[in-house]
């Protein structure tokens, strides 16, 4: 057998990537990194205008025909309307990357039942856009690749001072929700590996936009190991790796791009 060659365990030529949040902070760099390693890209996102454009601007190296879908996680008809609508545009979907991200700025001192189950949804989106992915692949007799995006406070607690008389503390919905995706990752891995379907988790550490305060980045720059904030595009080739062939024998994981922080 021929072994292949980096290059070729890192191309996605010929596949199709649907990605909820595509057009968000983060989402914008994983859209770029699957697009420019070949694949076709779904860009999905609750406004199906911004969607379109994200979608045209990514590159096509091998002429690939980005799309762009209305998607709304927390809406079990939108989501697989949008779902249905990757298929039917690209012709199948064989990369589902759960990005997209719905919160309320509300932390432990304030957050209401309903704000915190409706936060908690995202989740239940995630599942149901996963088994839509797993069941698609079943019936192409096909495999496929899911990536969660989780975060490093699905594994640790946040610091306290980190926060204090500077802004929200880290909402403790998003601490459950997190939690739970990095689990669920889990679970849904097992019981999905004979079909050839691959779950995995993608848990970034600190990536503040342009938007957080400076005093907040400044102290949470003191609890990490390298010292520094993470740039959006340090998570493309964590993202290639789990979802390409190069990751081919990984499922069920975690991978944690934090600059160390949960190495403390």
């Amino acid at each position: 057998m021929t072994e292949p060659t980096i290059q070729q365990l890192f191309d996605l030529t010929g596949r199709v990537a649907l990605i909820t949040g595509g057009s968000g902070y983060l989402g914008r760099s994983l859209s770029r990194a699957l697009a420019e390693a070949g694949a076709t890209v779904v860009v999905a996102s609750r406004d199906g205008v911004r969607a379109q454009q994200v979608a045209g601007e990514l590159p096509a190296p091998g002429g690939a025909l980005h799309r762009g879908v209305e998607l709304d996680q927390l809406n079990e008809e939108s989501l697989n309307r949008g779902f249905d609508a990757a298929v039917s545009t690209a012709g199948q979907v064989d990369i589902l990357i759960n990005n997209g991200q719905q919160g309320h700025p509300l932390d432990l001192t304030n957050v209401t039942a309903e704000a915190f189950n409706k936060d908690l949804q995202n989740a239940t989106g995630y599942f149901l856009l996963a088994r839509r992915l797993h069941d698609h692949a079943i019936e192409r007799q096909s495999s496929g690749a899911i990536v969660m995006v989780g975060s490093m406070y699905g594994v640790v607690g946040s610091y306290p001072d980190a926060y204090a008389g500077v802004c929200t503390a880290s909402p403790v919905q998003y601490h459950a929700l997190k939690g739970g995706i990095v689990h669920m990752t889990r679970h849904l891995a097992v019981y999905w590996a004979k079909d050839g379907v691959r779950v995995n988790c993608l848990s970034p550490g600190p990536f503040p936009n342009e938007k957080a305060p400076p005093e907040m980045v400044a102290r949470l720059q003191g609890k990490s190991p390298l010292g520094r904030m993470g740039a959006p595009h340090e998570l493309k080739g964590a993202l290639l790796l789990l979802t390409s062939d190069a990751g081919s024998y990984i499922t069920g994981q975690n991978l944690l791009v934090d600059g160390g922080w949960t190495a403390w």
